[in-house]
């Protein structure tokens, strides 16, 4: 199969597609692999990105499965945790057993939102429960894919909040699994909005707007309230939140597209050629040449 990673042609992204869903709602629930609910997704082997939740169960394993330039070995039990806007890629060679849960963003409430940790980015994405969690886990992830199919005891508006609910539950399981997980590295819950507020300010700001202090007062918060809830939230600085958003940029599109290290450089608020060099060397401890080169 040909190399897709050096290519004019841009990474491509899919939404959610709601036609695909049982009764047209904002989730999906099926098999892996080209028998489910996502199957034109699933049988790719590009690297794309997505603008929803994925959630793969895995009942066999090993499956090496790449999000955003991490490759993962997932295993049976374990679950992979894809959130909107990542860059990913399926295993080439291995086969996917198992259960996929794709929602549409704004399905759940915020207060859900929230609770669940679903934009929790800070957070690796590979997921082991114990063996308690795990029977606790695939109990749900049954009862919730039982209500997905029943589309014939309830109308369609209660039908959609049976499944709000019995998701809610399953995604409590799952976050407290990644706040619990020894690999998570933190055990901290959200700090409250203003953690998240700010990450959604990143999210849209970060190729233009790298200052703790801009963001700050643009969220209407001190520079030390933006401090201790970020660190809160992620042990980190804002500043370095804000600079590893940018550093994943770059190695996307260094990776998956052939623009010149310059105009690179532009689309991640560095108007100077030799200051995002100089950037991405102190983040990653090679140039920009030398990573896409690697990728190859």
């Amino acid at each position: 199969m040909a190399d897709d990673r050096h290519t004019t042609e841009p990474i491509r992204t899919y939404p959610f597609d709601p036609r695909a869903s049982v009764s047209g709602v904002g989730i999906q629930v099926g098999p892996m692999g080209a028998e489910g609910p996502w199957r034109d997704i699933g049988t790719t082997r590009r690297v794309h990105r997505i603008e929803f939740h994925v959630l793969l169960f895995f009942r066999e394993g090993p499956v090496r499965h790449m999000v955003d330039f991490t490759e993962y070995e997932m295993r049976a039990g374990e679950i992979l945790w894809i959130r909107p806007g990542q860059v990913h890629r399926f295993s080439r060679t291995d086969p996917y057993v198992g259960t996929a849960l794709s929602m549409q963003p704004g399905f759940l409430p915020r207060a859900t939102v929230e609770a669940t940790g679903l934009y929790r980015y800070d957070q690796p994405p590979q997921l082991r429960p114990g063996a308690a969690q795990l029977d606790a886990l695939e109990a749900s992830l049954a009862q919730l894919q039982r209500e997905y199919l029943d589309t014939t005891t309830l109308p369609l508006s209660l039908h959609t909040t049976v499944l709000r609910h019995s998701l809610t539950a399953l995604l409590l399981r799952v976050a407290h699994v990644a706040a619990t997980s020894a690999d998570s590295g933190s055990a901290v819950p959200l700090a409250g909005t203003t953690f998240t507020r700010f990450r959604d300010a990143v999210e849209q700001g970060f190729p233009t707007n790298h200052s703790v202090s801009a963001y700050a007062d643009g969220l209407g918060y001190s520079r030390r309230t933006l401090v201790r809830a970020v660190r809160a939230a992620t042990g980190q600085t804002p500043k370095g939140f804000i600079d590893r958003r940018v550093i994943l940029e770059a190695k996307r599109l260094l990776a998956h597209t052939e623009l010149p290290v310059g105009r690179i450089g532009v689309a991640v608020g560095f108007p100077d050629s030799a200051n995002f060099s100089k950037f991405f060397v102190q983040h990653t401890g090679v140039t920009p040449a030398a990573f896409r080169a690697d990728q190859a």
